[in-house]
């Protein structure tokens, strides 16, 4: 007669080490003895300086925190989670315990007789060597000063990536020339290479060269004081023009740059100064051809003059991300670089939007981006979130010139979108009226937000806090932010209000310590990254920070840290946020850049079991924080 139990209990241990090394025999043979053990929450699996069982352990639900007591403080040595082997000393040392196992969420734990696993390890190198590794290794708590940051293989070095040979490959030249003549005033080319966005002008006679003119010519003689204004080009130029022919390299152009000590050459149909010029090469140029480096696109993303550009420029970038991934470079510096990409971008193409209006903006105005652009946290294809606010105008102009801003919304929101920032779902974009306001009407919309706090409304303000300036006058921020952090002072409605809202996804763990998936919808049973981590997470360094009137720190990592600081004896809880947040993030940017989505739902089944462990182990930290919270601000969780 087949023991089915036996059977499951086999399924189960063969997807964890060093069970996954057994033959299928032995590892039946096992499970026939094991006995099947329900723990409680706080009860003690065995305690320190007990004498050894006759079991050692593997949590099948649940999970359990190894503990060692020393002068009388209680440290967490390591959290056992599912497929995880505890209490082997008695296999190897007849002796008590050292360490205590307590059980920290309702279990169900595997007790394997040491007698029956005894024989395989002498028959088995591999299952010997994986348990002696085991026993001595005596694993830290993830979130101890040693192993901080190390939740998602931080500890591993950088890969070393082979750089493409870009030296051999043509060089990418300008074929739009852009040229005067000789006899042409200085101030009029000047002028041209302002309007153009250009560094240098080709002097022809005939469409060939003769002479060029860069802006060092121009600092060199003209700003100096050399030469008058209105003197000819001619005088000025640099002649004769080092030229090549289509097809030279981008080593080639390098070595003759610096052999001539110039920052320019003139491409010519033959190659000499005698024939058609076809185009001209930068400095600048080969900088961009050389790879995905930031200094490469940010330049690349000033001279864009097409949403096309943007775009094809936006997904070099998300190589340079995944390259940074691949690396395990840290998640901190990883942010800030992937921010300032992203807000070169937002930069140049309101310029460009500006451009398109035809006309100056009537009054001065601020650029906000929210939410995760706004915390620095916007690393992959997410959707965009942002305001406009104005300076103050009498009521007869408020009309006009909210008009005006609203038009340039539009186009600034239609062109991220085309570059690859989705429209926000809610439409909370500068676009919609409610987000395009005045300084004025900015402060009531938060005084109103704030004195009789909504859930809806709370919601909408949250976001207000996770802000950056892309663009326009910081005074008007500047002037908003001192007006909110007024209001915040010694109103403990609008704090427990924002309190409870960081509530409003608890632990994203169920019974047993299974994810929470969702239920039904377009990603039933997938797990929702976004809502039930890294929101939770987010919503409690915001409110935690604000009751601390800290401004000018939005990136979630950051604001923990700063936390840190400001309250030491929360420092540990605090630090692990921090480092959870990171986790979290790298986690989904992973996930994104795999799947080539936004990382936000994720099939569990494609989770190894190690992803799976470091997961709970930041739901751990923000069920801990939540719970503090709660303590803090005498709020219950949102419903």
């Amino acid at each position: 007669m087949r023991n089915t139990i036996a059977e499951r209990i086999a399924d189960f241990l063969k997807r964890y080490p060093p069970f996954d090394l057994l033959k299928p025999n032995q590892l039946l043979e096992i499970s026939q003895q094991v006995k099947v053990l329900y723990k409680q929450k706080g009860e003690y699996v065995f305690e320190q300086g007990t004498q050894g069982h006759e079991l050692f352990y593997v949590v099948h639900k649940g999970a359990i925190a190894i503990e060692k007591t020393e002068n009388e403080q209680v440290k967490t040595l390591d959290k056992c989670d599912e497929g995880d082997a505890f209490g082997l000393r008695p296999l190897f040392a007849h002796e008590n315990y050292k360490i205590s196992a307590v059980v920290e969420e309702e279990s169900v734990l595997y007790g394997i007789p040491i007698e029956i696993f005894k024989p395989l390890i002498k028959r088995n190198y591999r299952v010997g060597q994986f348990l002696i590794e085991s026993f001595a290794s005596n694993t830290r708590n993830p979130y101890s000063r040693e192993h901080r940051g190390k939740l998602f293989t931080e500890e591993q070095g950088p890969e070393e990536i082979t750089p493409e040979l870009f030296e051999l490959q043509p060089v990418k030249f300008v074929k739009n020339l852009i040229s005067c003549r000789k006899e042409d005033p200085v101030y009029e080319v000047a002028k041209m290479m302002s309007e153009k966005k250009v560094g240098s002008i080709l002097v022809l006679e005939n469409q060939i060269p003769v002479g060029i003119v860069t802006d060092k010519d121009i600092r060199n003689t003209i700003a100096i004081g050399k030469f008058p204004i209105d003197i000819s080009v001619e005088k000025i130029m640099t002649s004769p023009v080092i030229c090549y022919q289509k097809g030279i390299t981008i080593a080639q152009a390098q070595v003759a740059m610096i052999k001539h000590k110039i920052s320019h050459l003139c491409l010519t149909k033959d190659g000499t100064p005698n024939t058609k010029a076809i185009g001209i090469v930068s400095e600048h140029d080969i900088i961009v051809s050389q790879g995905n480096n930031p200094a490469a696109l940010i330049k690349a993303i000033k001279r864009a003059n097409k949403s096309k550009s943007l775009r094809a420029i936006r997904e070099r970038v998300m190589h340079l991300l995944s390259g940074y991934i691949r690396q395990n470079i840290p998640m901190t510096h990883v942010s800030k670089i992937i921010f300032e990409l992203n807000d070169a971008t937002i930069k140049r193409v309101i310029e460009r939007s500006l451009e398109k209006m035809g006309e100056q903006p009537p009054v001065k105005f601020a650029w906000m981006s929210l939410g995760s652009q706004g915390r620095k946290e916007q690393l992959l294809h997410t959707d965009q979130d942002n305001a406009i606010i104005f300076e103050d105008v009498c009521e007869s102009q408020l009309d006009t010139t909210k008009s005006y801003f609203i038009k340039l919304a539009k186009i600034v929101n239609k062109s991220l979108y085309t570059i690859g920032f989705d429209y926000c779902p809610a439409d909370m974009m500068a676009r919609n009226p409610r987000w395009c306001l005045p300084l004025r009407q900015w402060k009531e919309q938060f005084e109103n937000w704030m004195v009789n706090p909504e859930n809806e409304d709370i919601l909408l303000c949250s976001i207000f806090f996770d802000y950056d300036i892309s663009y326009g006058d910081v005074h008007l921020t500047n002037q908003l932010a001192d007006h909110i952090f007024h209001m915040c002072e010694n109103n403990q409605i609008f704090l427990a209000a924002m309190a409870s809202v960081s509530l409003r996804s608890p632990s994203p763990l169920g019974f047993f310590r299974q994810f929470l998936i969702e239920r039904n919808g377009e990603h039933k049973d997938f797990f929702d990254l976004k809502k039930r981590a890294l929101m939770p997470i987010t919503d409690a360094g915001r409110v935690l920070i604000l009751q601390h009137k800290i401004k000018n720190i939005n990136n979630t990592a950051e604001r923990f840290e700063k936390l840190a600081s400001i309250e030491p004896q929360n420092s540990e809880l605090y630090l692990s946020c921090s480092y959870a947040a990171k986790a979290l993030l790298k986690f989904r940017t992973k996930q994104g850049l795999m799947h080539k989505d936004t990382g936000r739902f994720i099939a569990l089944n494609t989770l190894s079991k190690e992803e799976r462990i470091k997961l709970k182990r930041c739901f751990k930290t923000i069920s801990e924080v939540q719970e503090l919270i709660k303590l803090r601000f005498k709020v219950s969780s949102f419903i």
